[in-house]
């Protein structure tokens, strides 16, 4: 026990020195390249921090343990609005780019909806998957586009470090990120089990937090650094990627079975992301009430988890 509290620590300071160097790595190159940084945390921090949910869920589904499966994705995204973007607001209130709320919120919206219609009849099927994955490449390249049509506009005039130390920050960054959210999943899981909780709770919970712990980083460091295009397109471009490749991959190697209650899941992750959306609209920017209130809302969502 006391080794696996140790690996634990070890993984919390892995995640926030390695989101740090992340972040400086990320934000240089948006603006070495003349790319707007919100396409930039839609894209590389985006992916990057989703390596542990995309790890361990498309080993999940080929291996065909679909409650990891499900459960991780559908639990990542409410904590990544929930908790990623409320406690980023709570400790740094952001403004939110026009474009996302506009593109990339809506559509990440239109993705939750359809994955929870497709949970509906109880299974999600290799086509859905497929259908997904068409979906996210489509997107990708609607973001590539958009940066490429951007770039002269961008402002490069900012100090920033070599583009082969920003290259290398961010690998080193990235590494010690997925490392370091291992090393917590893992720890965490093992003092979870010993402590009576159920496998699928595991991943609603203690799985979905801990390979959602790089957003979290990344985001709260980016916010405080005042990088909010990186911190809110972490979070929007993360559910994205979750729901239409993680999952899309996943199904799509091996249908996944939805029980009811990971049915339910799934409309909740839906609303807590359109009240989310909702306070983006209305502010134009997530404030520390906001960010409070949605932290609030996780604490009574995951009070449910347990009590069901």
């Amino acid at each position: 026990m006391i080794l696996t509290v140790i690996l634990l620590l070890i993984g919390f300071v892995l995640l926030v020195k390695g989101s740090d160097v992340f972040v400086d790595g990320s934000s240089s190159v948006a603006r070495l390249l003349g790319v707007p940084s919100v396409i930039v945390g839609l894209t590389i921090v985006s992916m990057g921090t989703s390596a542990p949910e995309a790890a361990v869920s498309i080993t999940a589904g080929f291996s065909g343990s679909n409650e990891i499966a499900i459960s991780n994705i559908v639990g990542s995204n409410s904590f990544n609005m929930l908790v990623v973007a409320g406690l980023s607001a709570a400790i740094a209130p952001f403004a939110v780019d026009k474009v996302v709320l506009k593109r990339d919120f809506p559509v990440c919206l239109g993705i939750m909806l359809v994955s929870a219609l497709m949970c509906i009849d109880g299974t999600v099927s290799r086509l859905d998957g497929i259908i997904m994955l068409v979906i996210f490449t489509g997107y990708m390249s609607l973001l590539v586009y958009s940066a490429a049509k951007k770039r002269e506009a961008a402002e490069t005039d900012e100090k920033s470090i070599s583009l082969i130390k920003s290259i290398l920050f961010i690998i080193v960054g990235l590494a010690a990120v997925i490392a370091g959210g291992q090393l917590v999943v893992n720890s965490a899981r093992k003092i979870a089990l010993m402590l009576g909780m159920s496998e699928t709770l595991v991943g609603l919970t203690i799985v979905a937090i801990g390979t959602s712990l790089p957003e979290l980083v990344t985001s709260v460091i980016a916010a405080r650094k005042g990088e909010s295009g990186i911190a809110i397109g972490n979070v929007v471009g993360s559910s994205i990627f979750n729901l239409a490749f993680v999952m899309g991959l996943s199904s799509a190697a091996n249908p996944i079975g939805v029980v009811p209650e990971a049915l339910i899941d799934t409309f909740i992750m839906l609303g807590v992301n359109a009240l989310g959306f909702v306070f983006c609209l209305t502010g134009k920017k997530f404030g520390r009430r906001e960010g409070i209130l949605l932290c609030c809302i996780y604490l009574v969502y995951t009070g449910y988890l347990i009590l069901r």
